[in-house]
């Protein structure tokens, strides 16, 4: 029997019986994160860090059976023993530790080895088997460090302001906006925060994460002067009626995929900001390399190209076919 599988409803620890982000209902999951594609509806029991349980929570419902449990607080279960380890995605994220008999897996969820400043940083976790995420597996994308994206931020909003122009950039609710929020210069105006964004802000500031100040956007009129604000949004509001309703504003995505030339033409903004909660192609290898296993899995992204350069590489990699990846207004 193998300690980890993929089964149809997902990542599968047959010998315990429990699942790592499962995308059907199962009687037990272990959830890496908040984000939809990984924290789904309808299992019998969750476990996850306590930092990511209030917004899994707020997401899925009051009503499930969830548990929080620390940062290498180790959980056994038919001799088989797990543990939730710092992912640097967003806040609470966890990579999962499996280990039987001297066998190591590590299932990394989505993660990201740049420190933010506000997730908990990236944990190397030495093992036998890695399964890694590979959304940007390619040498085209290479984040710059975040003072470099905060300074093109603030100019950019502080440049409007002297203007009097809105300014409005479309960043993810859950990870991507507060990782926003703590970049910018909040003396350069006031925060404004789209329904769904403040709504996830009021979780985590319930449970103590430091935000700076923000108001939720109220009614849009002409009385209202959003001249010198920043309205931080969900990327798909940019693209609907919503942002109509400021005259004479400047728009804006933060997006990995803002480093393929021609994106920000096609999303229709003005300004395209490189800031992603995943981990790049020097950020995949290095992750890969410190947790010095030889078998490495694949899963959603540029699957096929990454793990053929693996290979190459010398590792023993192949392609694990999951179903994650971008869900809903998920803006990575």
């Amino acid at each position: 029997m193998p300690l980890i599988e993929v089964t149809t409803k997902g990542i599968y620890c047959p010998k315990a019986d429990v699942y790592i982000d499962p995308w059907k209902p199962v009687n037990k999951a272990l959830i890496t994160h908040g984000h939809s594609d990984h924290a789904r509806s309808g299992s019998l029991r969750y476990v996850c860090t306590r930092a990511a349980l209030p917004v899994i929570k707020y997401r899925l419902g009051s009503h499930i059976d969830i548990t929080g449990v620390d940062y290498h607080e180790k959980l056994t279960i038919n001799n088989v023993h797990f543990s939730f380890h710092p992912a640097g995605h967003i806040i609470g994220s966890a990579q999962v530790r499996v280990e039987h008999e001297g066998e190591v897996w590590v299932i990394s969820g989505d993660y990201k080895v740049q420190n933010d400043g506000i997730s908990e940083p990236f944990e190397s976790i030495k093992c036998d088997h890695f399964i890694t995420e590979c959304t940007f597996g390619l040498p085209a994308f290479k984040w710059e460090n975040n003072g470099t994206i905060q300074n093109q931020i603030n100019q950019w909003w502080s440049e409007n302001a002297q203007n009097n122009r809105p300014s409005i950039i479309g960043a993810y609710a859950l990870g991507k906006a507060q990782r926003i929020m703590t970049m910018v210069d909040p003396s350069i105006g006031p925060i404004y925060g789209h329904g769904a964004i403040e709504n996830v802000n009021e979780v985590l500031r319930n449970q103590g994460i430091k935000l700076p100040n923000s108001e939720k956007i109220g009614l849009v009129n002409n009385k209202t002067d959003y001249g010198k604000a920043l309205i931080i949004a969900p990327p798909s509001a940019l693209q609907s009626s919503w942002v109509d309703k400021f005259k004479d504003h400047s728009s804006a995505v933060a997006s990995g995929w803002m480093a393929i030339r021609g994106t920000r033409r096609r999303r229709n903004v003005d300004m395209g900001f490189v800031v992603s909660d995943h981990a790049d192609w020097k950020g995949l290898l290095e992750a890969i390399k410190s947790t010095g296993a030889q078998n490495i899995y694949t899963t959603h992204g540029y699957t096929d190209i990454f793990a053929r350069y693996l290979n190459e590489l010398g590792y023993k990699a192949q392609v694990v076919a999951t179903d994650y990846g971008e869900e809903g207004d998920i803006d990575i």
